[in-house]
Order: C-alpha cells, then structure tokens, then sequence
C-alpha cells in the first residue's frame, strides 16, 4: 500500500499529527519502536485533562482512540532506512519491510544523555527529573539539588527556586564566575562545589569528600540528541539549542527535505508532553496542506543550520 503519510514515532507528538490526518480521511501508517521519553516517570503532570495520570495509559488512550479511524496502520518497529523522493518515499523496518509514502514526518523524539555519575541514571525519571514544571510541585518545597552539567545549570537552579530550596551541584563542570555566584545569590541557591561521587537512596548525593546530601528530589540539565538517525540519513539539516541537538524546522514543520516533516521534541525546545502534543497536532495540519497543495511542500533553506 502507498500511504498518504508515514509517521515515524507513536508517542504523543506522532500520535497527535496522525489524528488530524486520520479526520482528514488521509491513509496513515505510524511504526513506532515504543520508547516513549517519559517510560521512566511513574506520573504525567502539567498535561491539562490528564494532570497525574501515568504516563502509558495516556498513551495507551490516544492509541485505542486512533485506532477508532479506519485509515490507521499501526506497525510496532523500528525504522531502520529510507530512500526516495517527495510522494515516492520508502522506508525499510528492521525486520525487512518495505513502506511507501508520500509524505514523511519525523517524531521521533530524543535520547536524554546523562551525566555519568554513578545512581543517576537508575533514578531518571524517578526522583531525578529535566522539567520543573512536570515534576516541581510534587517535591512539597523540599530540598531540591541540581547536578550540574554546563551552563544550562544555572538557568535551571534559578528557576526552580520556586519549587523548593535549590542547591546548585556544581560538580566542577559549572562555571561559578562573579556574575553567576551573584545570580545565585538574588534567587538565593546555595552553591555546592565539590565534586559528587555517587547517588544513593532515594536523591541522596555522597559528595566526593564524603558528605552526605540529602534532597527531596534532583534536577539535571540533560543534552539530547534525535532519536536513531532517519533525519541523517534523509539528509536533514539538523541545528544545536541549548538543549542539545534537533532537526531544524520552519514555522510549517517542514524540514530541509522536501516532503519530510519533523514535530515534538525531535524538532522544538523546550520540551513536555503538551507541547509535544501542540506540536504534533500543527505538523498533521501542515502535512495535510501539503497533501492538498503541492506547491507548498518545497524544503527550508539550510542557512545557519549544519547539514
């Protein structure tokens, strides 16, 4: 079967774009590899309607709700390869099978690149968090630390002093020149700054001199990087944020390629389930112009991206 559109990616940003195409009566094939961002997070918060709610069943809702539309197909996979044109594309899974379509988009979120301290990472997601907004509240004012892990820390310790008592460990990775301590000290972090030897407990932090530093809970500044490497290999331009890497867009979720498009967190920053959600739901409308307008599918221009 040809497709009108292949979306790579069914978590919220994939799933939010394939429902309006599927209104639109508009042939969808989604393959997704299940690996939302999020699995790690026991609750979602933040997403208006669905504020508390784990995760997968919001998930798992959206899906039962596309797969109402009789012009889904959901494949479980991985998109391994892409070849072709505008309305020739194909993509190859890693089990061999072969998709065509006309159009593709992107949504195929990001890979969090942890700093390499040992017990954080068995924590991610848990009592070791990147969002303020989707994870703040639920500390109750505690003691919140943020592991540092570059600029982006500062920024970060700042603006959770709203949700608790911040201190900044900076792990001699943060650069605590004058104008950075004096920041601190208006929004009043406490500065930590030796270096941190492990995560124990619960967000307990064992300093490299032995200390023991306990915290409700711990935030850190992750770089992330897309998803496998489809945008690569179709040759989109890509651009670096303060957050890491993404594929670069325009204000219609077109890419550098013509036909392709690329929405949620793989294509915007800052990043959370609603505006994932926001995201996707713009990319299916503006992939549906394009279905309707050909003339409208032509690439962005790559200047000051890297190709």
């Amino acid at each position: 079967m040809h497709y009108d559109v292949i979306i790579i990616g069914g978590s919220y940003a994939g799933m939010a774009a394939a429902l309006q195409l599927l209104r639109a009566r508009r042939s969808v094939l989604v393959i997704d590899a299940g690996e939302r961002r999020n699995r790690f997070a026991s609750h979602s918060h933040g997403f208006l309607g669905q504020d508390g709610m784990p995760p997968g069943e919001i998930a798992a809702n959206a899906r039962r709700q596309l797969a109402s539309y009789p012009t889904l197909t959901w494949l479980e996979g991985l998109a391994e390869s892409v070849s072709g044109q505008v309305n020739h594309f194909t993509i190859t899974t890693a089990q061999g099978e072969a998709h065509q379509g006309r159009r593709i988009l992107l949504a195929t979120g990001v890979a969090d690149q942890l700093p390499p301290i040992a017990g954080l990472a068995e924590r991610w997601g848990k009592t070791v968090f990147h969002c303020p907004y989707c994870h703040g509240y639920e500390l109750g004012q505690g003691r919140i630390g943020i592991v540092g892990t570059g600029p982006l820390s500062v920024h970060q310790a700042e603006l959770l002093t709203d949700w608790g008592d911040v201190t900044l460990l900076a792990n001699g990775i943060v650069e605590l020149n004058q104008d950075v301590r004096s920041a601190l000290k208006r929004r009043a972090v406490t500065i930590e700054e030796a270096r941190i030897d492990r995560i124990d407990g619960d967000a307990d932090v064992v300093m490299a001199d032995g200390r023991l530093l306990r915290f409700k809970g711990l935030f850190t500044a992750t770089r992330t990087v897309p998803s496998g490497s489809l945008a690569t290999v179709l040759g989109c331009a890509m651009e670096e944020t303060p957050m890491g890497m993404q594929v670069r867009t325009d204000t219609e979720n077109k890419t550098s390629v013509a036909g392709v498009f690329a929405c949620g967190d793989v294509a915007r920053a800052p990043h959370s389930v609603s505006l994932a959600v926001g995201s996707g739901a713009m990319a299916g409308a503006q992939v549906h112009r394009s279905l309707l307008w050909p003339e409208t599918v032509n690439p962005i221009q790559t200047e000051g991206g890297i190709p």
